[in-house]
């Protein structure tokens, strides 16, 4: 009869820090859904229990129907989608030329791409502000898409050079050797390879976009071009006081689409920031 072997101490305390782990970051979660089924009257006791005496689905209903948050969203997921696509086809390119070039000019790209990531929005956000004005996309969808871009084109452009340059160049030089174009090259080898970094910086780059808040608030106005931090952020009533109930339940339901899509393609994603974390 086999003897069961003992877990070591130093095993059951991964585990334990593990499990705290899960629970430290879940519980804001959960509790941000429990306050979406509590009644108004409940949400303003000083005593909350953690179990809602009544489950009250109003909150939904109200969100739904009269905060405009399913006209937001749909909004955001044009915005994010377009903005996210848009950015893949322009920093898959410029990522390769960048891993690719010679090494000063190399080095002197990926010093201006970091350098423009300590610039303060503050800065930044009157030049494009008089840019989407001289192009008439002021309080349009289609605006908001171009400064996403910008926006988000760096940090693209950063994590998609990291993966083209764990690629060996050997397998490009065989490809021509065996006559295959530039283009043949890039499609048949790199892109497959380049894959997994190409979903995990599409993830980022869409959850950017879905939850960008400040462009937003500056370049959108009319309330049916609003994305859904923007109403998420109206949640207010009268003299200030927030409308926690509806607030809480609008919240759980745009985190619901980041957490799918980030199941969906977790392990592309794990997969991807290995490989991106090898060379930089």
């Amino acid at each position: 009869m086999a003897t069961k072997q003992k877990m070591s101490p130093w095993l059951l305390l991964q585990y334990v820090a593990v499990v705290g782990y899960i629970l430290f970051l879940g519980f804001p979660f959960l509790w941000m859904f429990i306050t979406s089924l509590k009644t108004p009257i409940e949400l303003l006791e000083l005593d909350q229990s953690l179990i809602p005496k009544h489950f009250y689905l109003q909150n939904y209903v109200d969100i739904m129907q009269k905060r405009g948050l399913v006209r937001s969203a749909g909004n955001s997921l044009i915005v994010a989608s377009i903005s996210t696509i848009l950015t893949i086809v322009v920093a898959v390119p410029a990522g390769y030329a960048i891993a690719r070039l010679r090494k000063a000019y190399g080095k002197a790209a990926t010093g201006w791409i970091l350098f423009s990531q300590v610039f303060p929005l503050s800065l930044v956000i009157i030049p494009l502000f008089m840019a989407v004005r001289a192009l008439h996309l002021l309080d349009s969808l289609g605006g908001l898409v171009i400064v996403y871009i910008v926006a988000n084109l760096p940090f693209a452009l950063w994590m998609l050079r990291g993966y083209v340059a764990n690629i060996p160049v050997d397998l490009e030089e065989a490809g021509a050797i065996d006559g295959a174009s530039i283009f043949q090259i890039l499609r048949n080898i790199v892109m497959p390879l380049l894959m997994p970094g190409i979903v995990a910086t599409s993830l980022f780059t869409l959850l950017n976009s879905w939850n960008e808040f400040f462009f937003a608030l500056v370049f959108i106005q009319s309330p049916e071009k609003e994305t859904l931090p923007l109403t998420l952020a109206r949640f207010v009533g009268s003299e200030g006081q927030v409308l926690l109930g509806p607030l809480a339940a609008g919240a759980f339901l745009a985190t619901i689409p980041s957490l799918v899509v980030f199941g969906i393609i977790q392990k592309r994603i794990s997969s991807g920031l290995l490989a991106g974390a090898v060379k930089g």
